[in-house]
């Protein structure tokens, strides 16, 4: 982070591989990826560099230059420029952005400081690991994962300036380690619990169906193993439901901690959010009921 007068400029940077086979939504999705640390900081993007790892014996040009299109697209929308970039000769197709953002630096959102009485209030729905997961195993098809693509391409902008304008006393994105894992990480070597309500917390359509036909990512697993010890569940919480907490989301919305009063800043923009759970004393614990 680097100071400039009343604003904090901020960097950022992710790489991911494809979750779906249209390459320009491929690009238009990893674009909002990279993005949304800005957003989970309460900035706003300025610009971006193209960080591309391509297979040139197995793909045409013409696919990287529609993921880039699609990487425009959605910076586009963000306000930022891309600036340029660097590709190189990978096995796989890698593609991500590093950005560059600006933040007030007195009301920057920080992954630390939730307080006890806060309410825990996330932005999007899970289940984007599972329903990508589903598509590479010929469960479901581009279009039944339509709904999971808009939630993918949604920017956080809109819930980064109410979570600003409300007090939030932290936030996050969800990502790669799953609703729990970014809890867990918020509450580090802090003094209150996370008390999650797992019935208060929405899924995509269709996630359930996958998890009981055994489409379940890897990632979730490894996060599962990773989170022994550091989470607490109530008996009556299956292992799929565990399965579901910690599925890894791409381009996932924010996971907030505010008074109950900041609430009415989302009410009053009309912008999607759920309540699932509160903040309580205690030393650094999930709890899940």
């Amino acid at each position: 982070m680097h100071l400039i007068g009343d604003s904090a400029v901020v960097e950022t940077v992710d790489v991911i591989a494809p979750v779906v086979n249209d390459p320009f939504n491929f690009g238009a999705i990893s674009a909002a990826n990279s993005i949304s640390d800005i957003y989970a900081m309460g900035g706003r993007p300025l610009s971006a560099l193209a960080i591309a790892g391509f297979p040139s014996c197995d793909y045409e040009p013409a696919v990287l230059k529609e993921i880039i299109k699609g990487a425009v697209s959605t910076l586009n929308r963000s306000g930022a420029a891309l600036i340029g970039g660097h590709s190189f000769q990978n096995d796989e197709i890698r593609f991500g952005l590093s950005v560059t953002g600006v933040v007030d630096r007195e009301r920057i959102l920080r992954v630390s400081g939730s307080q006890e009485g806060d309410i825990i209030v996330m932005t999007k729905p899970l289940g984007v690991g599972i329903l990508t997961t589903a598509l590479k195993g010929g469960k479901l098809t581009d279009s039944d994962i339509g709904s999971a693509v808009d939630w993918m391409l949604t920017l956080n902008d809109v819930v980064s300036a109410i979570a600003v304008r409300a007090g939030a006393s932290a936030c996050t994105d969800i990502t790669g380690f799953g609703l729990l894992g970014h809890a867990v990480n918020m509450l580090r070597d802090s003094s209150v619990d996370f008390v999650l309500n797992a019935g208060s917390v929405p899924f995509m359509d269709r996630v359930r169906e996958m998890i009981d036909s055994g489409m379940v990512p890897e990632g979730a697993y490894h996060n599962l193993r990773f989170l022994e010890g550091r989470v607490q569940f109530a008996p009556a919480i299956s292992e799929e439901l565990k399965l579901l907490l910690c599925d890894p989301q791409t381009s996932g919305g924010l996971l907030i901690t505010v008074k109950e009063a900041g609430l009415k800043f989302f009410e009053e923009a009309g912008a999607y959010y759920a309540v699932i759970g509160k903040v309580a004393g205690g030393s650094g614990k999930v709890v899940v009921r």
